[in-house]
């Protein structure tokens, strides 16, 4: 959560919203809190690598389970292209896609040698994005440039067109929460998983919260919404503006080591869902393999880099956020519907949690740029019939 989205998400939310851009935050984050609500209850019932595509066969039943995985798998790998390529942009804003190839080769590699050392250097790397987005706080707010003049006029548009602005905007900075869902789908490797990930998902959340609302409001008070809207490197944008610019390379490496680190996460989770459903013959057979050595799904993993590279070549990074956020959307909305049929000693929190997250969800996935929500139904939907294409020839 702490990494690319942060960096890169802004531009295309206040594109969407103007400065209320600030009520999308809090919108996104509302949603966010239930769908980790019921991820982080689900994840301790079922601890298994998989995370909602688990869930969904459990509770809901092997069609919608398929459904989840399909999109999780679908929309993160869209992400892990949409992060090498805010790599290349912070790295070498003049040539991104080299520089991105290699970012997605490189740590398909790490992952490939197993989880410890991918842990060992997320650690690392959060701690240098947490230093980066100090400096951005500290040279939006101290740069000379900031005033609450910015935040006028709040609303960009007006009646049901601000609305759809604000949901849209929700919709986008969304894509930057939804990291906790790494937790639920390391299910398998993680110690005491019903104690653990009932307190790490929700706390990584608040964290991850008051982080984006800091950083958020010292950019819309140092150069305003547009400014951020035309930028595809926001932050840097931000403190480019101002009389501390001088530290805008430091931002910069540290966009650059924070999608670092989202990316690493995130190849680590959707090759442990490709694991899952590979077992459940849903994905070929052969994605099933774990390494006897690494305990990794090295098979997965490299073919999840190769697609990675390929998207990296074809896409940008704004089409790759708005395909993942519906994907995802999808994904966390069959997560609430699995933890709303929860009961007795095994629901920890009311249904209406998991009611808001699902429905909550499913709106903001409709709101996405039109071409996004066409582009998400058409891939759920292609993997829908060829799984039962391959089910009636089996």
């Amino acid at each position: 959560m702490l990494g690319a989205g942060v960096f890169a998400a802004f531009g295309p939310a206040a594109h969407a919203a103007g400065a209320s851009v600030l009520v999308s935050l809090a919108i996104a984050a509302v949603i966010a809190y239930c769908n980790a609500m019921s991820s982080a209850q689900l994840a301790s019932l079922y601890p298994e690598s998989g995370g909602t595509y688990v869930y969904g066969r459990r509770r809901l039943g092997a069609r919608w389970g398929f459904v989840a995985g399909w999109g999780f798998v679908a929309g993160k790998t869209a992400s892990c292209a949409a992060m090498s390529l805010t790599v290349g942009a912070y790295a070498w804003p003049q040539h991104p896609r080299p520089v991105a190839v290699a970012a997605a080769t490189l740590l398909t590699m790490v992952n490939y040698f197993g989880v410890s050392k991918t842990a060992r250097l997320t650690r690392a790397l959060v701690i240098l994005t947490l230093l980066a987005l100090a400096v951005v706080v500290v040279a939006c707010l101290a740069g000379g440039t900031a005033r609450t003049a910015r935040l006028s006029p709040f609303w960009s548009g007006s009646g049901l067109d601000a609305v759809r602005g604000v949901l849209q905007a929700a919709a986008l900075l969304f894509f930057a929460f939804a990291g906790y869902a790494r937790i639920a789908t390391l299910g398998e490797e993680v110690r005491d998983p019903a104690r653990t990930i009932l307190k790490a998902i929700p706390t990584a959340l608040g964290i991850t919260i008051v982080v984006y609302v800091l950083v958020g409001l010292s950019a819309l008070l140092a150069v305003g919404p547009e400014r951020l809207a035309n930028a595809v490197d926001p932050l840097a944008a931000a403190i480019g503006a101002g009389s501390l610019s001088v530290l805008a390379p430091a931002v910069r490496v540290g966009g650059a080591v924070a999608s670092l680190g989202v990316l690493l996460s995130l190849l680590a989770g959707v090759g442990r869902t490709a694991l899952a459903m590979a077992r459940e013959r849903d994905l070929p057979n052969w994605l099933a393999a774990v390494h006897p050595r690494y305990a990794v799904p090295h098979r997965a993993e490299l073919l999840l880099g190769g697609t990675v590279i390929a998207v990296v070549i074809a896409s940008d990074v704004r089409g790759a956020i708005g395909f993942s956020s519906f994907a995802v959307l999808v994904y966390y909305a069959i997560a609430n519907a699995s933890a709303f049929t929860l009961d007795g000693p095994r629901r920890r929190w009311l249904r209406p949690l998991s009611l808001l997250g699902g429905v909550g969800c499913l709106v903001l996935a409709l709101m996405l740029p039109a071409a996004s929500v066409l582009t998400g139904f058409a891939v759920l939907a292609i993997g829908v019939v060829i799984r039962a294409v391959r089910r009636t020839c089996a």
